[in-house]
């Protein structure tokens, strides 16, 4: 070690440590829209989602996110998360997906934070829907259909709900105590009527906005292409397909979050509408980017069927881990750790 290194600490924040910071749903879809639009005018750099499969019998895997983005702080900010995708968690008390985020200055290399990510995976892939449906749904839509009760599915019905004039949210999932749980928990927090039904194919009945958030282990149609009416706003991300491959077909734009991200990785609600050439970069509408910093227009009729797929983004991590870790820094939470 040199001398007279000046010594580097860093800042721990626990998942509780973030709860007691109280950030606001307004201020999560801020910073994603932000961050979104950033993205579009090229202020951003990342690689690709990358998974890690160790061999455990299909328990899970993990992903790898890595972003910049130079319109955060002084100089920017980076940052790496790792988020374990284990269904039968459940079984165990545990959350199917845990997270941790670890944030760098771009100038130096410098760690400065460590933190839970999970809050950060549930609420910036609910923010990206609304973001996306801000977009390119109808200002009018009335009916939500959900499909999937863990993980994000908390955040992407609370913030559409935030967003529009809804007259009912249906939702469904493959257990019914799990939808059930699911369907009291919003009711506690929207006055919103909340359904719980038995089939995806009551939840998508005549739906405005179609959200595919299942957690299937095999490819299985739930959402059906002759679900989506004219004028509906769809978004299938389960980690694994659950929609039909002529979906695209009847759509009149097709939007992703990331061409790149969109084609990489073994994972994704299209993959097989990619493999096959279904949806490419000539089929591809825009990326959402290009919608939010006006350089495409978004939805520009009532009666157009548009689909938004994201597979998640890692600047949106970066984003909001910044917006925590600036306020964690003005009231002094968390743990500081020498790193060295």
């Amino acid at each position: 070690m040199i001398h007279n290194e000046r010594a580097i600490w860093l800042r721990f924040l626990s998942g509780a440590d973030i709860d007691e910071l109280n950030i606001g749903t307004d201020e999560v879809i801020a910073a994603v829209e932000n961050v979104v639009d950033a993205h579009g005018r090229g202020r951003t750099v990342f690689e690709p989602r990358t998974h890690l499969v160790p061999d455990n019998g299909g328990a899970g895997h993990f992903n790898i996110l890595r972003g910049h983005v130079s319109t955060l702080g002084e100089h920017g900010l980076s940052g790496v998360k790792v988020v374990g995708d284990f269904v039968p968690n459940y079984l165990q008390g545990l959350p199917s997906e845990l997270a941790m985020m670890t944030l760098f200055d771009p100038a130096t290399g410098v760690p400065l934070a460590i933190m839970d990510a999970t809050l950060i995976t549930e609420v910036r892939t609910g923010a990206m829907t609304a973001v996306g449906a801000k977009h390119l749904a109808r200002p009018d839509s009335r009916i939500l259909g959900h499909v999937g009760a863990r993980g994000t599915a908390f955040a992407n019905v609370t913030m559409l709900d935030r967003l529009f004039p809804l007259e009912e949210i249906r939702v469904t999932s493959r257990r019914p105590e799990s939808r059930e749980a699911f369907a009291d928990r919003l009711r506690a927090v929207t006055g919103t009527p909340v359904r719980a039904v038995a089939t995806a194919d009551e939840v998508y009945d005549g739906a405005d906005i179609l959200v595919e958030a299942s957690r299937l282990e095999k490819p299985q149609p739930l959402l059906r292409t002759a679900a989506v009416k004219p004028g509906a706003f769809v978004v299938p991300y389960g980690t694994v397909s659950a929609v039909e491959l002529d979906l695209l077909d009847v759509m009149d734009k097709v939007v992703v979050d990331d061409w790149r991200e969109s084609r990489s990785g073994r994972f994704g609600a299209l993959r097989a509408h990619v493999d096959t050439g279904r949806l490419s970069e000539q089929t591809l509408y825009a990326q959402i980017g290009e919608i939010v910093s006006g350089a495409k227009p978004g939805r520009e009729h009532p009666d157009e069927r548009i689909l938004f797929w994201h597979r998640g983004l890692s600047i949106l991590d970066v984003a909001l881990a910044h917006l925590i870790l600036t306020r964690a820094e003005a009231v002094e939470a968390g743990t500081m750790l020498r790193y060295r």
